[in-house]
């Protein structure tokens, strides 16, 4: 991996990751169209690797810090509080600590069972291009069926379950995490700023779990892109990922979320069509 496309894939990162169009996919895709060699695995020379990409989306968790610490902050304190006060045990807050934590079991405990699958065979482009236009079709869908009429305030132990379960179709490359997670949170007839607000705060254990868990697991491997180019472009999807989830919650505001499911489908029918006639390799 050279400089510059550890900084193009950090930028991906940054811009794919809350966007409901997948991140990990984009991470796939955009070396395999630009026609990049890497030397990680000889018979996936066009693919950084999940481990690569597990670690490169801790940079966007941070963002996601930086941009909710005061609601991250008041959470944390108010679900250690209850553990131990009652009085507060029927705050929004506390209430919030417990659902982000038990909504993450399933993605935690589905990743540890597929984990050797998530990093081989779901990386085909195939696979992926098939998710793309799949959770194209969910996310119309929720859009249109959704009530869209409950706040944060609202939330409950079932959004909790149903958005939890959600996020562990995420580990299908091209489903994505923020796209799977929001789509159930509209069809539990959450606002669009209430389900994304629950989708971002969601994926910070899953993500720096999953980063920690590959980052050591490949400490020692010596066909990696390295630590240097690995931070490199963990800073830049820091970045540029402050910048994309600030203009999404903008976004949600005032508009429907109809632009990136047009863009899914048009990116899959694409991956379709190079797949068909042999311009890309599926595997490779």
């Amino acid at each position: 991996m050279t400089l510059l496309q550890a900084i193009v894939l950090g930028i991906v990162q940054g811009l794919t990751e809350f966007l409901p169009i997948s991140s990990t996919a984009h991470l796939r895709i955009v070396p395999a169209l630009l026609g990049w060699h890497f030397l990680f695995d000889p018979k996936h020379p066009h693919d950084p690797g999940a481990p690569f990409t597990a670690v490169v989306q801790l940079g966007t968790t941070l963002a996601i810090v930086i941009y909710f610490w005061r609601e991250l902050l008041h959470v944390t304190v108010a679900w250690v509080r209850g553990l131990y006060d009652k009085s507060v045990r029927s705050s929004l807050e506390y209430r919030l600590g417990w659902y982000l934590i038990l909504a993450t079991v399933p993605v935690g405990v589905i990743g540890l069972a597929f984990s050797k699958q998530i990093e081989t065979g779901a990386r085909n482009l195939w696979l992926i291009a098939s998710a793309l236009i799949g959770l194209a079709v969910v996310l119309g869908a929720a859009e249109k069926l959704g009530t869209r009429d409950r706040q944060e305030e609202q939330l409950n132990l079932k959004d909790a379950v149903v958005v939890g379960t959600a996020q562990a179709l995420a580990l299908i490359p091209g489903a994505s995490r923020s796209g799977t997670t929001i789509s159930a949170g509209l069809f539990r007839g959450l606002t669009r700023e209430a389900a994304a607000r629950f989708s971002f705060l969601l994926s910070i254990p899953a993500v720096v779990l999953s980063g920690v868990y590959e980052a050591a697991k490949h400490v020692h491997d010596k066909h990696g892109p390295g630590g240097g180019l690995t931070g490199v472009a963990l800073v830049f999807a820091f970045f540029v990922g402050l910048a994309s989830i600030a203009w999404l919650m903008r976004w949600l505001t005032s508009h429907s979320t109809f632009v990136f499911v047009y863009y899914r489908i048009g990116l899959g029918v694409l991956l379709l069509v190079l797949l068909s006639t042999g311009v890309l390799s599926a595997t490779k």
